[in-house]
């Protein structure tokens, strides 16, 4: 009974053993190439299970992400280059496509180039019509972040030097990619030497088929949102938030991308389909589900969890084929989903919008997850 009893026991403490590894998650550090000038980059691998993401230190990209369907199956969801060098040829022209890095200073736009700050006019690189997008020309998505490895995931750090891309501040940013179980976590935090504005997000593209396999049109959106922001003819927020009710941005109730994405509404006419500011219902006071994404087919659920107030929704609409992304795929039109979490574009001119500030002594923390399942 004695030996039956320990065989037992080791038997049972084997598979105890055998299940923590398996829900480890493994993480790696390997070379990614080098950058023109020599400076070696780095790619940080995170697996655990049948999913697997990869976080680059240039811009801080999400290479690839890898996540089951309903079969077991395995597929790489999120738009990109299969090399270093695809990333840094697209910042190195005119419009790069940000697929899948750290967007800062200030993700998303500010009005003109200009914001105002402590009786300050400051003035920033104008690269999105007359306006600033997504941190500038040399913005986060274009920097070399020292990278480390940390349990789950990777940390990357940054020093953004007071004056760069015009905006005020040494700022030091610190943000982690981590995998547990199903969930790829994003946690930005920041502080500073001076008075400045930020917001920070991730502008990974998704397509829950599979990168490179057809548009987003048949992927069902829900957004715990029931306002949004109005925007004017250069997609800068007016201050106005309206209510989606009524609108094609409506998607309280799951709702199939494609059904209403060429409706005849002002906003959509704009953007060329959606690339609107969503206004959390949560307002960003708690992590709390943002959005849900469904794919039928495959039965892949993406779930987006954040304490962001905002999220902008973008469909790739200026998509056109010019970009060959992994396996020599050319992205068409509506080929991938942003789910942009985030501050409101344009804050610092809307003083009824969620605040962008930060302060010596303060720090700036917000976190976003990206939740696997099927269906």
């Amino acid at each position: 009974m004695n030996i039956l009893w320990k065989l037992t026991a080791g038997a049972v403490w084997l598979l105890l053993c055998a299940a923590a590894v398996e829900g480890r998650t493994n993480v790696r550090k390997e070379p990614f190439g080098n950058l023109p000038d020599g400076t070696p980059i780095d790619i940080y691998t995170l697996s655990q299970g049948p999913i697997e993401a990869r976080v680059t230190n240039y811009g801080g990209y999400l290479v690839s992400l890898k996540v089951p369907d309903r079969n077991g199956k395995s597929e790489d969801i999120v738009l990109g280059f299969d090399n270093l060098d695809g990333y840094v040829n697209n910042n190195t022209h005119k419009g790069t496509a940000y697929l899948g890095p750290i967007v800062g200073r200030y993700a998303n736009r500010i009005a003109n180039g200009t914001f105002t700050l402590d009786g300050k006019q400051y003035s920033l690189a104008v690269n999105n019509g007359p306006n600033a997008l997504h941190g500038g020309i040399h913005g986060f998505h274009s920097v070399v972040w020292k990278g480390e490895l940390v349990p789950e995931g990777v940390e990357l750090t940054y020093l953004s030097k007071d004056g760069e891309e015009g905006y005020p501040g040494n700022l030091t940013v610190v943000v982690r990619y981590t995998l547990h179980k199903s969930a790829l976590t994003i946690d930005y935090s920041a502080t500073t030497d001076k008075d400045t504005i930020l917001n920070l997000t991730n502008h990974s593209y998704f397509n829950l088929k599979g990168q490179g396999k057809g548009d987003i049109l048949n992927h069902n959106l829900t957004l715990h949102a029931s306002q949004f922001t109005w925007a004017d003819s250069t997609l800068v927020p007016t201050g106005e938030l309206k209510s989606v009710e009524g609108t094609p941005l409506d998607f309280r109730k799951s709702t199939r991308i494609g059904e209403r994405i060429d409706a005849d509404y002002e906003q959509l006419r704009l953007a060329g389909g959606y690339d609107q500011n969503w206004v959390l219902d949560s307002g960003g006071r708690k992590l709390a589900e943002a959005a849900e994404v469904y794919e039928p087919i495959n039965g892949r659920v993406m779930r987006v969890l954040t304490d962001q107030p905002g999220v902008q929704v973008y469909t790739g609409n200026f998509f056109d084929g010019t970009i060959t992304g992994k396996g020599g795929i050319a992205y068409q039109r509506r080929y991938g989903l942003c789910l942009e979490t985030q501050h409101f574009p344009d804050s610092p001119h809307h003083p009824n919008f969620p605040t962008t500030e930060l302060k010596p002594g303060e720090r700036f923390h917000r976190v976003t997850v990206f939740s696997f399942s099927t269906r």
